[in-house]
């Protein structure tokens, strides 16, 4: 298994993950959304596995309604402003290979021990 947890500092559900995994003693690498972002590989891989752009979107965050994202008409505007924008992402997101899951999903990260 590896673990990579992508997240923000302050998310509670991102702390509810690194927790789920340490007290199993799963080691996992954990990554600052904000600081570092998705690569392109990445993102695309993630993307496939929740099923689609929509479902990385935080509609509940700051920026989706800062940035008008609500507004933007095609699927590539949106995924350039995503890119541009870690902040978007819902959180945490967590991938074990081609598998990844978003927010806090532990009856999922069960099938994968």
């Amino acid at each position: 298994m590896n673990i990579q947890i992508y997240g923000k500092s302050k998310c509670f559900e991102t702390q509810k993950a690194e927790r789920y995994f340490k007290e199993r003693h799963i080691p996992y690498q954990r990554i600052d959304i904000l600081k570092y972002g998705l690569s392109q590989g990445e993102y695309q891989s993630v993307k496939a596995a929740v099923g689609g752009l929509r479902a990385l979107l935080d509609e509940k965050s700051k920026a989706y309604e800062a940035l008008y994202i609500q507004y933007l008409s095609t699927e590539s505007a949106i995924e350039e402003k995503l890119l541009e924008n870690p902040s978007l992402y819902k959180t945490p997101i967590v991938r074990n290979g081609k598998k990844a899951t978003l927010g806090y999903q532990p009856e999922i990260w069960k099938t994968w021990e």
